[in-house]
């Protein structure tokens, strides 16, 4: 077996592995590594898609809730701004309980007042694009076509608009003969889009993670600048960077990246 390669000096109990170039790899191996490449995108895919239902489904529970309340207490508007306050209390790392997008809700179960579709069609897509769906229609059976046509292409909420705005249902027909059960194609502008959507990584509560994602980027671009700016003699060597010590793995973050002065 080939013996692991290794970066910088050896020094007893601690190493920075280093992966072999892609040309000494086989042709197998490349074969290999985009087939795994793909199913991974795959599942990301799909655990989103997942999170992003049960997220849309809670919205429409939420509206639907409100709706049958008003209906039987003779709740007004006043209403959903102290539901805002209180849910803001109790969650407050989530944006989605804005007076605003609680009104959505509540329109969003007027739009759709049947459990099935929204489960089967309205639940795939983003929220932002199921209120475009709200504003830019005004008949269930567009919203519905639309819908269909969204998942079936990809289609991100600018996308989207832009084909309602040339009246593309108008032009290619009306018939939906099935709604779409599949995955939005992995590369698309809704896979892409839905990957960044605040209102999902909120109710996740997975935001803080992104964010320190963005502070490490904008950390990396300043020490790229601050070593442009001192000149020939020191070098970035990256983030997160990979090492072992006495066994066990760690990774330099974006507060300890890894810059070495080179020695002439």
């Amino acid at each position: 077996m080939d013996k692991q390669k290794y970066m910088g000096k050896d020094k007893e109990g601690v190493i920075f592995p280093v992966a072999p170039n892609l040309f000494e790899m086989s042709d197998s191996y490349l074969r290999f590594i985009e087939e795994i490449k793909k199913e991974i995108q795959k599942q990301r895919v799909s655990v989103v898609m997942n999170a992003n239902a049960s997220m849309i489904f809670l919205y429409w529970n939420i509206g639907r809730a409100i709706l049958i309340k008003q209906e039987e207490e003779g709740w007004g508007a006043k209403v959903i701004d102290r539901m805002s306050k209180d849910l803001k209390i109790a969650f407050p790392e989530m944006s989605g309980f804005s007076p605003r997008n609680i009104k959505y809700m509540r329109k969003f179960a007027q739009c759709w007042g049947d459990e099935e579709i929204v489960q089967r069609v309205v639940a795939q897509i983003p929220w932002r694009t199921n209120i475009a769906l709200m504003d830019k229609l005004k008949t269930q059976e567009e919203r519905i076509w639309y819908a269909g046509k969204t998942i079936e292409n990809g289609w991100s909420k600018t996308i989207l608009e832009l084909q309602i705005q040339s009246k593309l249902m108008e032009r290619t027909g009306k018939t939906v003969n099935n709604f779409p059960v599949a995955l939005p194609p992995l590369d698309s502008d809704m896979a892409n889009q839905i990957f960044k959507d605040p209102y999902l990584f909120d109710f996740l509560g997975t935001d803080m993670p992104r964010r320190e994602v963005e502070i490490e980027q904008k950390l990396t671009e300043h020490i790229q600048s601050f070593l442009l700016e001192l000149g020939q003699g020191f070098a970035f060597v990256g983030r997160q960077v990979h090492l072992e010590v006495g066994g066990q793995d760690f990774y330099l973050d974006y507060s300890d990246s890894l810059i070495i002065p080179i020695l002439a």
